[in-house]
């Protein structure tokens, strides 16, 4: 069974698919490899497979789950439904088999809204646009940007991805970004501080800077957290207010 999330900007995780590996500095500190850790010392069954020991860690081993495919089917309540929060579905483990059969349910699921994510945006942009060239109204896709050498790479990648909605994950903000060549064809940007006790700190400016760029071209900006030793740490306050803002007027309906 799936349950209610911490993540702000989402409802639900569903994790048909767990483990990764690290593929840039935003992924130096993941924390869904430290809790694929603790979870497999605690004997979860599914955190049992190790990944590469540089690359990933104790029980994040990349699994597929089948048995956990069909699970949003069951659920009466439309929710905002975050896919794999703890693998990435574009990982190059992971086998187009599974891949389609996800997109199979995210499209049975129509009263659902899914929110894809990805460091992978090229194998993506790949893969969907043979198997899924016609965009699935109810399924937002996303990539991760945490400096602007990523944003040069992956932007472009997610821009070629056939999509309803595209997001950019600027979470951990590590450096300054310049967004506006891509804004006016994304529809969703989220920006956050990394939490942790090695937690990288994030300038003000640049948080400032990613809300000002969003707002001249009208583009929706939700402001996650500041970060610090734990997510809570800094609160999510920027200028007196939250940005608690979503694409296409969604809201949030609240977790449980």
């Amino acid at each position: 069974m799936s349950h209610p999330t911490r993540i702000e900007w989402t409802e639900i995780s569903w994790n048909p698919i767990t483990g990764c590996d690290r593929v840039s500095e935003g992924c130096d500190h993941c924390y869904a490899l430290a809790l694929a850790r603790r979870l497999k010392a605690a004997g979860s069954p599914r955190y049992q497979l190790d990944g590469h020991p540089e690359r990933s860690g104790p029980g994040f081993g990349l699994t597929v789950h089948w048995d956990k495919m069909e699970e949003p089917l069951s659920w009466r309540r439309p929710r905002l439904v975050f896919v794999n929060s703890m693998s990435d579905l574009f990982h190059p483990s992971v086998p187009l088999e599974a891949i389609q059969r996800i997109f199979l349910v995210m499209e049975k699921a129509e009263a659902h809204t899914f929110q894809v994510l990805t460091k992978r945006p090229g194998r993506m942009a790949s893969v969907l646009s043979r198997i899924r060239p016609e965009p699935l109204p109810n399924v937002w896709l996303g990539t991760s940007v945490e400096n602007q050498r990523w944003a040069d790479v992956r932007i472009p990648a997610l821009l070629r991805t056939p999509a309803q909605v595209r997001f950019l994950s600027c979470e951990p903000l590590l450096a300054a970004l310049d967004l506006r060549r891509w804004l006016p064809r994304i529809d969703w940007v989220i920006v956050g501080g990394e939490s942790g006790p090695r937690a990288r700190p994030m300038d003000p400016a640049w948080v400032r800077s990613l809300r000002d760029q969003c707002l001249a071209l009208g583009v929706p900006f939700f402001f996650k957290q500041w970060g610090g030793r734990t997510p809570k740490a800094g609160g999510r306050r920027l200028d007196g207010r939250t940005w608690d803002e979503m694409p296409t007027g969604r809201p949030l309906a609240g977790r449980g």
